[in-house]
């Protein structure tokens, strides 16, 4: 066993951890934090990520050691006193999500794209979501909820 000190979603979290277990098993097992959906566990379609540090993580690909000492933000971290952020709005309002299975990951991806440019092109939208799968909705409407959110100058 490792022991780990973690900080997510604002809570700081003293555990012992197998040095193997995955950060999407620690979050949703040890926290129970289920928000964050485990997809593949390949890296492949993006459902589980997370921001580590600020920038935006597949929780599938980083052990839960890989974190010791970080800040994690998970998608129920977001919303501050009951109200969504900006970009969780848009994704509402923007019919962004069917199933809903991808909708953390998309959020979060979106956070990341929409700091490093805040005001994308849908074909950069495209691009900044393309290690995000969904298997339902065509994309379209989490395009312009992206560029909606974008608009409104909202990234958190």
């Amino acid at each position: 066993m490792t022991h780990i000190s973690v900080k997510v979603d604002g809570t700081t979290y003293e555990d012992d951890v197998e040095p193997r277990l995955l950060l999407v098993h620690y979050l949703r097992d040890r926290l129970g934090l289920t928000g964050t959906p485990v997809g593949c566990d390949t890296s492949n379609c993006g459902a589980c990520t997370v921001e580590l540090d600020g920038a935006a993580v597949k929780s599938c690909t980083v052990l839960a050691v890989q974190a010791d000492g970080s800040e994690v933000t998970t998608v129920q971290g977001l919303a501050h006193d009951g109200e969504w952020t900006g970009l969780q709005r848009a994704f509402h309002e923007q019919h962004a999500l069917q199933c809903g299975f991808c909708t953390p990951g998309m959020i979060m991806a979106a956070r990341d794209l929409l700091r490093e440019h805040p005001h994308p092109t849908p074909d950069e939208v495209r691009q900044g979501l393309e290690g995000n799968l969904c298997r339902c909705t065509g994309y379209q409407n989490i395009v312009l909820a992206v560029l909606a959110a974008s608009e409104q100058e909202v990234t958190a």
